[in-house]
Parts: structure tokens; C-alpha cells; sequence
């Protein structure tokens, strides 16, 4: 019987399974995969922190930059909203002269005269000076510049028909009048400078609300995110909980966005109290002084058009509620004396005593209306000037604060990310 040979050893060795690797080999492979990660961790870690630290410090120093600006960009419209608005003011107040004078007949009081003239030359001049402030009111201003001149001129033809008994010097004196205010005109000046007045308003009210305290925390709070995560890393594969330069980083990038913080919040509820308080008086006044002149002039040109001049009684009226919605407590005392005499005036005019009422109208004792409103007018004016003043300087004298904050939180930020690269450097080292 023959016996079967055995299988050749190499044949039998190519078809045993593979042996799989130790626990021990294993581990020791993992090391080795961690070992050579480490420098390229750190590396990434540490790129990690520094962005962190640098892109907060720019842009939360570009923020404070940016509410430095805005703070000095409000100063400055809020100026141009106090010139536009004298100069509406003004213009009224040059009007209420014209028409005053015009009921006296013949020529005209030389004090009126020059009152009228000065207030044009005023107009002028703030015209120009609005147009060298405010590069974006220059085309308005121009076109307002023109209108003025063309009520002037008219106003001349009233005045010089009016020393000659002409009665066409009554219509130019109305179509000059009428002109400045008609909304319907093209170039009317009083249209003209209201739009002036509300796109300055708009800018200054935009710009004293432009400081945003919770803005401000976000690249500080993301910055915070990111150097704990760094520490938290570098802690896992160090066994060290804490690294003194990342820790060092985070306190300073803390600090520096809790008074960022505290600063852009304290400005912002400064500027509300501004726009709520000097700001709005300034404003409002202005507006009260405005409406009083309108009215004064409106009251004249009711006793010109004799017998019917309810038309300008209403317009008397309705620039007298504008009066008292927005004068303070002490010009509309004064106004209130002024309407007590207009009233007398409208009572005379009503029972036939034309001449009684044109000369408590145009006299320039105390008693007269000629005399309160300009009282009224000027205390106005005085209210205007020093609130907006009060507005501005408030505006600029806490604002270098802000931009020195600005360069302050840009230079530690800096200096923070100088903190990360230390921090990480003494990992480096330990692992070399």
C-alpha cells in the first residue's frame, strides 16, 4: 500500500493567517503618532491664540475709533442743524420786519429798516459759513442763497412803492412774502431750509445713537471663546491646567472688553440724556422762535389786507400752537404776553378801529406787539444758542477718552498675543 506525502512546509506556511499585532505595539504606535503631532499642535495653538488676540484688539479699538467719530460727526451736525435752523429763524424774523414796517405807510422807521437789513445780512452770512461746514447742504444752500436774493429784491419794489402811496406796493410786499413760504414753488426758500433742517436733524440724531455697547462685547467674548479652548488643549496634553501666558492673555483681553463695555455703554446713555435734553431744547426752541416770527409777520399782513385777512388769522393761530408745543417754560410766558396783545389788536381791528389796531401793532413801546415779540425773539434765541452749545461741548469734551481707550485696548491687545506666544514657547520647550 503506497503512503500519501505530506504537503510541501512552503504551501502550508502561505496559507496560515497573518498574526495580528500585540497591545504592547499598538500603544507604542499611538505614542509615536502623538509625538510627532505635538510641535504642529502647538504650532496651530498657537496661531489660534494670537489671531485671536489680534483681531480683537482690532476691531474692538476700530469700534471705539468708529465711536470717536461718531460722537464728533454729531458735535459737528448738530452745529449745522443749529445754523440752518437761526437761519430759517432769521428769514421770518427779516419777513415779520418787512410787513411790520410796511403798515407804518411812507418811509419806514430807520430802526426797523436797519433791523431788517441786518437780519438779511445775517442769512448771508450764515448761508455761506453752513455751505463751508457742510459740504453735503452746498447745492441746497446755493438754491437758498438765490431764493433769499429774490425776496430781497422783491421786498425793494414793496418799499419803494409803498414811500410813493402806490398801492402795488401791498401785492409785492404779499407776493414776496407768499414766495418765501409756498411749498408749491420750486426753489422757495423756506421749503429750501426746512429740507436743510430735517436732513441735519436726521444726521445728528443718527450719530448721537450710533455708540453700541453690546456690539462692542462681541469680539472680546469670541477672543475669551477661543484662548480657553487653547488652554483647555494645551492642559489635556500637557496635564497642566493652566498655561500662565494664555491665562495672562485672557484677564487682559477681559479687562479690555469689560471696560470697553462700560465706557461705550456710559456714552451711550450720555448721548440719549443729550438727545433728549439740550439737543431736544435746542431744537425745539428753534422751532418755537421760527413759528413766533411767521406768526408776528402773518399778524401784520392781516391788518394790510384790511377786512380780509382771516386767511393770515389762521395762520397766525396755527403758528401760535407751534409756539406753545415747543417753547420752553420761560419763552412761552413771553409768547403768551405777546398773544395777549395780539388778541387786544384783533379785537380793535374786528370792532373798526383800523388805525388803533395798526398802531398797537407797529409802536415800539412796551406795550405794543412789536416790542413783546422781540422780547420773545430773543430770549429764544439766547435759549438756541446756549443749549446747542451745551450739546456740542458735551459731545467733544468726553470724546478724547474714547480714542485714547481705542489705542490703549490695540496696544495690550498686542500684547496679548505676545502673552500666547510665551505661554505656548514654555510647552515648546518642556516637550524639546
Amino acid at each position: 500500500m503506497t503512503q500519501t506525502q505530506a504537503p510541501p512546509a512552503a504551501a502550508t506556511a502561505t496559507a496560515a493567517p497573518a498574526t495580528p499585532p500585540t497591545p504592547a505595539a499598538s500603544a507604542a504606535s499611538a505614542r509615536r503618532d502623538r509625538t510627532e503631532d505635538v510641535p504642529r499642535l502647538l504650532s496651530r495653538w498657537q496661531v489660534v491664540a494670537v489671531l485671536a488676540c489680534l483681531l480683537f484688539a482690532a476691531l474692538t479699538a476700530g469700534l471705539q475709533a468708529l465711536s470717536w467719530s461718531a460722537n464728533r460727526a454729531a458735535a459737528d451736525n448738530t452745529e449745522q442743524l443749529v445754523r440752518v435752523q437761526n437761519i430759517q429763524s432769521t428769514l421770518f424774523r427779516a419777513d415779520a420786519l418787512a410787513t411790520t414796517a410796511f403798515l407804518t405807510g411812507g418811509l419806514e422807521p430807520p430802526e426797523q429798516r436797519a433791523a431788517y437789513d441786518e437780519a438779511i445780512e445775517t442769512v448771508t452770512r450764515q448761508i455761506t459759513e453752513a455751505a463751508e461746514a457742510q459740504p453735503a447742504d452746498r447745492a441746497a444752500l446755493a438754491d437758498l442763497s438765490a431764493a433769499v436774493t429774490d425776496y430781497n429784491s422783491t421786498i425793494a419794489q414793496a418799499r419803494a412803492n409803498n414811500r410813493q402811496g402806490f398801492p402795488v406796493g401791498a401785492e409785492y410786499l404779499r407776493t414776496a412774502s407768499t414766495g418765501l413760504r409756498d411749498t408749491s414753488v420750486e426753489g422757495s426758500a423756506i421749503p429750501l431750509v426746512q429740507a436743510l433742517v430735517a436732513a441735519n436733524a436726521e444726521r445728528a440724531e443718527d450719530e448721537l445713537g450710533a455708540q453700541h455697547p453690546l456690539l462692542v462685547l462681541l469680539p472680546g467674548l469670541v477672543a475669551l471663546g477661543l484662548l480657553f479652548w487653547v488652554n483647555r488643549n494645551l492642559a489635556r496634553r500637557f496635564r497642566r491646567r493652566i498655561n500662565l501666558g494664555i491665562a495672562a492673555a485672557f484677564l487682559t483681553v477681559a479687562a479690555l472688553t469689560l471696560v470697553a463695555f462700560v465706557v461705550a455703554a456710559i456714552q451711550a446713555g450720555n448721548n440719549a440724556d443729550l438727545r433728549d435734553g439740550s439737543y431736544a431744547t435746542s431744537y425745539r426752541e428753534s422751532t418755537a422762535r421760527t413759528a413766533g416770527n411767521d406768526a408776528k409777520a402773518n399778524e401784520s399782513l392781516r391788518l394790510i389786507s384790511r377786512g380780509s385777512g382771516q386767511v393770515y388769522e389762521d395762520r397766525w393761530t396755527a403758528a401760535s400752537d407751534v409756539v406753545r408745543a415747543n417753547a420752553s417754560d420761560v419763552t412761552e410766558a413771553m409768547w403768551d404776553d405777546y398773544a395777549g396783545v395780539h388778541d387786544k389788536i384783533v379785537e380793535l381791528d374786528d370792532g373798526g378801529r383800523y388805525d388803533a389796531a395798526v398802531e398797537l401793532a407797529t409802536t415800539q413801546e412796551d406795550a405794543g406787539s412789536t416790542a413783546k415779540l422781540n422780547a420773545f425773539d430773543a430770549r429764544s434765541q439766547k435759549v438756541v444758542s446756549e443749549s446747542g452749545a451745551a450739546t456740542t461741548d458735551a459731545l467733544r469734551s468726553g470724546n478724547t477718552g474714547i480714542l485714547v481707550l481705542g489705542i490703549v485696548t490695540l496696544l495690550l491687545g498686542i500684547a496679548a498675543a505676545g502673552m500666547s506666544v510665551w505661554g505656548i514657547g514654555l510647552r515648546r520647550r518642556e516637550y524639546a
